[in-house]
């Protein structure tokens, strides 16, 4: 597990989808459309919480590097239910 430093989670942070009407500093969604939120990082506390963790996009027990060009934010059980590399996108939002 790479440990990112602040600068290096705002730039991956970035790479989230911005949603229209939310804070981007603070809200964001993942590649499944989840919310996640910017202070939940690493909360693992609820499977539909807006925790998130940082995707190695190939994981790096498929080779990948630990850079920010192979890595995206995602809600964290997104991110656990990866299955042999591929997202399976368990957590989703739906728009009102």
């Amino acid at each position: 597990m790479t440990n990112w430093t602040i600068e290096e989670r705002r730039q991956i942070w970035n790479k989230g989808q911005v949603v229209p009407g939310y804070d981007p500093t603070m809200w964001r969604k993942d590649q499944c459309g989840a919310f996640i939120k910017w202070d939940k990082y690493g909360d693992r506390s609820d499977r539909y919480n807006n925790g998130w963790e940082i995707d190695h996009i190939k994981p790096d027990s498929f080779g990948g590097p630990d850079t920010i060009s192979n890595a995206r934010p995602l809600q964290w059980y997104n991110n656990a239910s990866r299955q042999n590399g591929r997202l399976t996108c368990p957590v989703t939002a739906k728009e009102k």
